[in-house]
């Protein structure tokens, strides 16, 4: 009998509850492009040597401002506290790493129309100093273990090395210079925003802490550092008197690129220590002990669909040997634990980034597969100390947080414990639909995956227009993240179904499977696209009269492919979107696409031109949108230019957006407010 009134009280308490959250619940709205860039954002994380404590970035966003900054934080790795703030920079500051004894933390700082330099920062107190005042940006800071000085890589002439006082009278004139010519006579004239014409390479200095000097490492080098991120080309030896980098190793004029591994004690000649591959070799890293450098390489030259492997070389005896050889997958971020016994990285795998630990000297020596320890989401930017590592993490309905695993505790099957939680009180306010999973029969019977996102009250029962978002690449993948370019909750909330397919081409499964459009980019992608739609259709839930499509960069490609094969789709997106293969030699990376496209300008034009989109013209009668940045040097603008001068001549419906100051992808707020403000209102007009 005494229990009865504590069950019905039990009750009444759980029916409030779940009255309550229902309430909460309908109170949530769908989110729009503002809630996306008022999200905060956590990365860069490192962890002290002692293995107790996380660096890690925070940025945020201003619409007013129209820019990001980030500052600093601080966390206990256990996740006893919660995080603090480090440093209040109405700019922006990042790449943190701590000093040997883990007092002090080195940072990159950009303050006022300044670039990028290198301050320090105790944490016994004190402001932030700093080290470095030069003319150009620092990047990719490492200390010296005497803790005394820090390595980085920055911009200089090859014939003025570290002459700062040289540099700034060179840089003034160029300013100068009314004309502002480019003017090359090699393969390398631009990369992705910027022109690379004026004859400057990235050069590894140091800095001493008491002295203020700079000394240039690489005096003289004349070879191209990792072209998008030189700061992640270079690594310091144990022992603090070698220094390895990836370089390019060929010669001008540039006609092929091979980058190769070098390594430099101080005083002396660089040395080629991966000459035998005539593919590249990328991002060495030193194990803790001294005896290995680790890095990635590829085995065929110039294929964009190439995976890359791990690899180590040898130190005491110069032999170099594969790891993990045999698993089908691409390392990426590679980092030791302290002990140098295991290394962490993260791969691609069927839609998501997860973690994976590699023994340095078990079965996965030449073979093998590593473990995973993680699972994403998207799961990246690993840092190990002692057997404990922390990394971001971040899925389709969740921002990048950082998340803290041990080995033992992976090792157990335990989940990883969340650091921070920047967002929540936003996310709570949200409603960001659902998301689920596909697996349909594609191109030739392979079994193809596709995310899905739904509507806020998505009714099964009920017909929903459909959006196909493509990723690009094509060697790349649909993932399960939250960027600010297709979002799929914020493109869901405008009350469309979200299909997101990794089509033939994709990574993350296989060799094989990223090879199957080499020398032919359009078809298999286009059949995958056509049995994704018609699986979706026979589901019950998507209005087959209202569907659109589109991606960019090759996503754009895919959506100017399908403009002229099929007129099922309403309207159809094309971003930063390739239209004209052969004018695609454009690109800056042009040395890929003799490969990816089966032929080159000069043997066999006719091969390129075949599965070109603009081949098609005569097809073409879906109304499309096209959006592109005028920097964009990877697809140039004149491709976007180039379909809607066709489309607008043939008399069917084109929009076209361009942005004057933004290149392929990386946006500032306002411009991708406007960003979404087109393809809003376009869908709408098509779809509604």
């Amino acid at each position: 009998m005494p229990l009865r009134p504590l069950r019905f009280a039990a009750l009444a308490f759980l029916v409030l509850a779940f009255l309550v959250l229902a309430d909460r619940a309908s109170a949530r709205r769908p989110m729009i492009p503002e809630d996306l860039w008022a999200m905060e954002r956590a990365g860069s994380p490192a962890l002290s040597p002692d293995g107790r404590q996380v660096v890690f970035t925070v940025t945020r966003y201003s619409m007013e401002e129209n820019k990001g900054d980030s500052d600093l934080w601080l966390v206990p790795a256990d996740g006893s506290a919660p995080p603090r703030r480090l440093t209040w920079n109405p700019d922006a500051d990042n790449r943190p790493v701590w000093s040997p004894d883990g007092r002090r933390i080195a940072f990159l700082s950009k303050r006022g129309d300044a670039p990028p330099q290198l301050y320090v920062l105790s944490l016994e107190g004190g402001e932030a100093q700093p080290v470095t005042k030069l003319p150009v940006a620092v990047q990719g800071p490492k200390w010296f273990p005497d803790g005394k000085r820090i390595g980085f890589v920055a911009s200089t002439w090859p014939d003025l090395n570290g002459d700062w006082t040289a540099v700034q009278k060179r840089l003034d004139e160029r300013k100068a210079d009314k004309v502002q010519g480019r003017i090359s006579d090699t393969r390398l004239l631009r990369f992705w925003s910027d022109y690379r014409t004026d004859g400057r390479f990235h050069h590894i200095f140091s800095a001493d802490l008491s002295t203020g000097e700079v000394k240039d490492l690489t005096p003289g080098l004349a070879r191209t550092l990792d072209f998008l991120s030189p700061e992640s080309a270079w690594d310091l030896a144990p022992e603090g008197d070698e220094i390895a980098y990836s370089a390019n190793s060929t010669e001008p004029p540039y006609r092929t690129l091979n980058f190769d591994v070098f390594v430099q004690k101080a005083g002396a000649e660089p040395r080629n220590v991966t000459t035998a591959n005539p593919a590249a070799d990328l991002t060495p890293r030193y194990s803790p002990d001294g005896r290995w450098l680790v890095y990635r390489r590829a085995r065929r030259p110039e294929v964009d669909a190439e995976f890359l492997r791990l690899a180590r070389y040898d130190r005491r005896g110069g032999e170099v040997r594969g790891l993990a050889e045999e698993w089908d997958g691409s390392p990426d971020g590679a980092a030791f634990t302290p002990d140098g016994r295991t290394l962490i990285f993260s791969a691609q795998e069927r839609g998501r980034i997860h973690l994976f630990s590699l023994d340095m000297e078990g079965s996965t020596v030449d073979g093998g597969a590593p473990k995973l320890l993680a699972r994403g989401g998207t799961a990246g930017g690993a840092h190990a100390s002692g057997t404990r590592i922390v990394f971001v993490r971040q899925s389709m309905l969740a921002p990048p947080d950082l998340f803290t695993l041990t080995l033992e505790e992976a090792a157990a099957g335990k989940e990883p414990r969340r650091l921070t939680s920047f967002n929540d009180g936003r996310l709570a306010d949200l409603d960001l639909g659902t998301v689920g999973e596909a697996t349909i029969e594609g191109t030739g019977g392979d079994p193809i995956r596709m995310h899905l996102v739904f509507p806020p009250g998505f009714d099964p029962e009920r017909k929903y227009p459909l959006v196909h978002v493509f990723h690009g690449g094509p060697h790349a993948m649909s993932l399960d993240d939250f960027p600010f370019h297709w979002n799929g909750p914020l493109l869901a909330a405008q009350g469309y179904v979200v299909a997101m397919l990794d089509f033939h081409g994709s990574t993350g499964y296989g060799q094989a499977f990223a090879d199957s459009v080499l020398g032919n980019h359009g078809e298999k992608p286009f059949e995958d696209v056509m049995k994704a739609t018609d699986w979706l259709i026979a589901q019950g839930y998507v209005d087959e009269t209202r569907m659109a499509a589109g991606g960019g960069s090759y996503g754009g490609y895919l959506a100017a492919w399908i403009l002229g094969h099929t007129d099922r789709f309403a309207t159809l997106i094309t971003f930063a979107g390739v239209y004209d293969l052969m004018a695609q030699f454009a690109s800056d990376t042009n040395y890929v696409r003799l490969n990816s496209y089966g032929a080159a300008p000069w043997t066999d034009p006719e091969r390129i031109d075949l599965y070109s989109p603009s081949r098609f013209a005569g097809s073409f009668k879906t109304p499309t949108l096209i959006l592109h940045g005028e920097k964009d040097y990877r697809v140039p603008v004149t491709q976007g230019i180039n379909l809607h001068g066709v489309l607008q001549g043939k008399g069917v419906p084109s929009r076209i957006v361009i942005f004057p100051d933004e290149g392929h992808g990386e946006f500032k707020p306002q411009a991708a407010i406007l960003w979404w403000k087109e393809i809003f209102s376009w869908l709408d007009r098509y779809l509604s």
